[in-house]
């Protein structure tokens, strides 16, 4: 695992998060464009946050760092696909 690696994980991911807004906003008319462009808006702070913790200088160990670094990845789009879930299940009621 490098660093390139990680950045790249970094993009993928939040990228795929925002096309997936995009598509919910297109699919499903009745989820409000508010809901789904707050979620890309925290989705790009979220993105722009890990890169710049990814591009700081570290002190220790950098395998441990770049490793909670990855799970924090995860576990914080995890979070915004939950809110994307959320919001759709409000519109189809």
């Amino acid at each position: 695992m490098n660093l390139r690696d990680i950045k790249k994980d970094i993009e993928y991911v939040l990228s795929a998060f925002v096309e997936d807004c995009s598509v919910v906003a297109c699919v499903n008319p009745k989820v409000t464009d508010g809901n789904v462009s707050e979620l890309m808006e925290e989705a790009i702070d979220l993105y722009n946050e890990l890169r710049d913790k990814v591009n700081a200088k570290i002190e220790g160990s950098k395998k441990s760092y770049y490793n909670e670094l990855r799970k924090e990845v995860l576990t914080r789009t995890d979070a915004l696909y939950e809110k994307l879930s959320a919001a759709v299940k409000e519109a189809v009621k």
